[in-house]
Parts: structure tokens; sequence; C-alpha cells
């Protein structure tokens, strides 16, 4: 969740110093995007996995600091709650078959983190939301882990919300989750797969409204998080759960219609400094950590400024594809993260989202009339809504398709955009056939990681079991097939 932090107070001299040094790293950052040269990167990407861990009551498993000591791999870090980890993947370059080293790279690494977790009694868990997770894992003292910044940011939030955090979440068949929360915990049941793609300046804003349009199906072909405090909510629950569990806002700020920090946006950008800009002029700060850099002497040295401070405080805002500045090699980069995906269900899964992402982007980022000048932006954000509340059964709106489901638009159309990225990627034939055959299967079989967990608890549930034994026998069937590595469209539902 970012850089540690020295403390978790902070004066009200500290806090405007604070303001008027990132308005000076905005200003700079303005000055560089017109004369600076930045890295183009040549479609380096990135990728960050978070993971849950389950002990043998398939229950989470408050045991992240000594899984890690066990794994003893500085990749893999804390997450927020004692059983969250999360793995950072080098930045590589797509180009022929590095797609499949990534896969090698991955599956090497979680391996031996899945042997080290064993020796400490625990399971890495590849999913959006442990199905096991209760409100009592996320409300109860001892929930968050070791490291300062956790809890100087739930106290920062805290504070700016002035009140007890409340859950409310209804699914499409009616159940709902209702609950309050001193803290933000309630978010730490989230875990998610961030993609970073590096691009230039001129054309951050193409691809960042590429990847806005991509959310709404995007969401709706990975779901995989239809689970929590035992209620069936959306497919990708995750979406409104980790939004409200870290709103700083009370009802009175929601009503005035201020700007929520978990956010889709508002607007098509032209250009990076509007999300930056956007940054300082609508969200106080929530860690006001000043560092020691002069930007302005730096720049005027020759070198990229750190901008710690703008940087810092862009990452305590939680839009769903973030702007992402940094430095590297002697030369600063810029970077989308895209944060919409769960965890899992499989590594061959996940490399398949990826690559049906990265085609996607790259296309429509490219394209001579872009599909963000054929569609509102509240279409692209009514889309993420209901791929998120409905997955492979949400009607999605598409320029020349109007209403259309999820895997049709894909079969019809998205697969063979992505087919054309991945090539202009200079991705190798066989590569491309690989993943975007798993992204067909799924389509086709309409079966992604939320609608096997909710069909099989449904068959275990018609078997006699009650919600809870259903919802641990599926985990259990679900960690043992995520193991196994089989995509997920090729998972049974079990008939008993």
């Amino acid at each position: 969740m970012g850089r540690e932090v020295s403390s978790g107070e902070w004066s009200n001299a500290q806090r405007q110093q604070y303001r008027e040094k990132v308005r000076q790293n905005l200003d700079v950052f303005e000055r560089m995007l017109a004369v600076t040269s930045f890295d183009p990167g040549r479609f380096m990407t990135g990728m960050e996995m978070e993971f849950s861990l389950v002990g043998e009551d398939l229950e989470p498993a408050f045991r992240n600091a000594e899984v890690l000591e066990a794994i003893g791999d500085e990749s893999f870090v804390h997450e927020l709650a004692r059983f969250n980890i999360e793995v950072n993947v080098n930045p590589r370059s797509l180009e022929r078959d590095g797609l499949l080293t990534l896969k090698k790279d991955v599956w090497e690494a979680l391996a031996g983190a899945r042997t080290a977790a064993a020796s400490v009694g625990t399971r890495l868990a590849m999913i959006g939301i442990l199905p096991t997770i209760l409100s009592h894992h996320v409300t109860d003292p001892g929930w968050m882990s070791a490291p300062k910044r956790y809890s100087a940011l739930n106290d920062a939030i805290m504070r700016a919300r002035g009140e007890d955090m409340f859950i409310d979440i209804s699914g499409p068949s009616g159940e709902r989750v209702t609950m309050y929360a001193d803290s933000i915990g309630p978010e730490a049941a989230c875990t998610s797969m961030q993609l970073h793609l590096q691009v230039a300046p001129a054309d951050f804003a193409a691809y960042w409204n590429a990847a806005q349009a991509l959310a709404g199906p995007q969401l709706a072909l990975a779901a995989n998080s239809p689970f929590f405090a035992g209620k069936m909510l959306w497919h990708e629950t995750r979406i409104p759960l980790f939004t409200q569990a870290t709103d700083t806002r009370s009802i009175e700020y929601v009503n005035q219609g201020v700007r929520a920090r978990v956010d889709f946006g508002d607007r098509w950008i032209t250009s990076i400094f509007d999300l930056f800009e956007d940054n300082v002029r609508y969200f106080p700060a929530l860690l006001p950590e000043l560092g020691d850099e002069d930007p302005v002497a730096v720049l005027e040295s020759g070198q990229p400024p750190e901008l710690a401070e703008l940087r810092l405080h862009n990452g305590t805002i939680y839009r769903w594809n973030r702007p992402i500045y940094d430095t590297g090699g002697g030369k600063p980069h810029l970077r989308v993260e895209n944060r919409t995906l769960p965890a899992g269900p499989t590594v061959t899964d996940v490399l398949a989202n990826a690559a049906f992402y990265y085609g996607l982007l790259v296309h429509l980022a490219n394209e001579d009339r872009p599909v963000w000048t054929q569609m509102s932006f509240s279409a692209a954000n009514t889309n993420f809504r209901h791929g998120a509340r409905d997955g492979m059964s949400a009607r999605l709106y598409w320029p020349g398709y109007s209403s259309i489901a999820p895997d049709e638009l894909t079969l019809r159309h998205l697969l063979p955009l992505a087919e054309q990225g991945l090539a202009r990627l200079g991705v190798d034939r066989t590569v491309r056939d690989t993943y975007l055959q798993v992204i067909e299967g799924r389509a086709i079989s309409r079966q992604n990681g939320a609608s096997w967990q909710i069909d099989t608890v449904y068959a275990l549930e018609e078997s006699g079991l009650d919600r809870a034994h259903a919802l641990r026998r599926m985990l259990e069937l679900y960690l043992d097939l995520s193991e196994a590595g089989d995509p997920v469209h090729t998972w049974e539902v079990p008939r008993l």
C-alpha cells in the first residue's frame, strides 16, 4: 500500500507546509511535462498480486509476518491485514515470449511461497474476497499488519470521516450485508492484482481513457469476489466494499457531492496533469509526510526530482485506473496503473487477464477514432458498475452494439482487437493464442471465478449443507483447483 511513514501524527504547521510542498511539486511536474525527456519505456509492464492467508480451518490466518519470514524473498511484502501479503513482479517487456517467461517466473515464485506458507500452517488464496471472512475478522483488535503506514493511514481516514464506517451492500439476489466498523479493516478483505504500463507523456491520456472504457467488460469477465460476511453480493463485491471501507466522507458530505477518494472518475482527460491537478484541488492530505528535496533545484540541475509529496498524496487517492509518476535509471517515467481486477483464480487466468487487457489497451489507445469519442463517460461508469455487480450476466453499452452481454461483446468484437494489440506489442503468435484462448473459453462457457463460486455454493446447499459449511467446502475445492492451475472456465461444478 505504499512507502513507510515516520510518524502517525502531524502538526497543523506540518500539514500547511505539506500542502504548499505538494503544490510546488505540481508546478514542477507541469514544467517537466513541457520540457523534460521522459522514458517512454517501450511498453514496459509491471504487476502486483495480493493474497489472503488461510489456516487449516479455512478461515483467515493472521500470520503474515511469519509467512514472509519463511518466504525470505523481498518481492513478497506486507499488506494491510495480518492475513494479507503481496508480491511485486519485476517490470519487463511483453515482446516475443515475454508473457510465457512472466508466467514461469510467477509460477516459480508462488511455488516457493506456498511451500513456505505451508511450513507455518497456512495456504495462499488467490481470490478477490476470501469467502470465509466474517465481520469480526476485519473489526476485532489485532487485524492490522505491523508497518506503521497502515495504522497512520487508518487513523487519518477515520479522523477525516469523523465517525464509524458504514458498510451496506445489496446483491442482485436480494442478500445484503450491513455493518459498522471503527477502522478501515473491511478493506483488507479485498485482494486484487494491479497491472502497470509505462507510456510517454503525450500518450498517457489515450491510454488512461482506453483503460476507463475497458473497465466494465474487464470486470465482468474476470469477476471473482461474490461472497462477503457469509452473503452472496455482487459478482465483484470487492468494488463496493473497497469504496465504502475507505470513504472519508460523512453522509452530509456525500449528499453535498464531495468527491470520494475511491472513484471511477467524472470525465475523459486530455493530459495526465488533469488527474494530478484534481488530486491537489479536491483531496486533503491524509499522510502529510514532508521530505527534504527541493524539486526546483533538482530539476534545474538536470536531474529528475522525486516529487515525494505529490506521489505520496497520489497514493492515498484510489482511482481504479491511477496515474503514476516515478523515476529510475536517471529518468522520470509515467505509468497507467490498472487496479480493477481481483486476484486469481489461477496463474493462467491472471496472465490471460493481463494479455487481454494489454492487447485491448494498446489497440484502443491507437485507433483513429478512439472508443471514448463514441461513448459518454457516464456510460463507461455505468458499465463499470454493472460489470462489477452482475459479472457475466451484465448488460453493457458499447459503440455499435448498444446493450450487449460481456461474453458476446468479447467474442464478437474485443478478442480480435486484443489480438491486434498484442501483435502491435510484438507478442509471438503462439503466445497470443495461448492466453486469448483462455479468455475465449471463459466467454463461451460464461464461467468465471465468481460464477463458479456461486454455482458451487448453490450445489452444496442443495445437497444439504448450510451456508457456512458450503462456503468452507467451496473454498477447499477452489484452493485445490487454483493450485493445480487449470483455468477457471474448465472447472467443474460439483454435482452432488
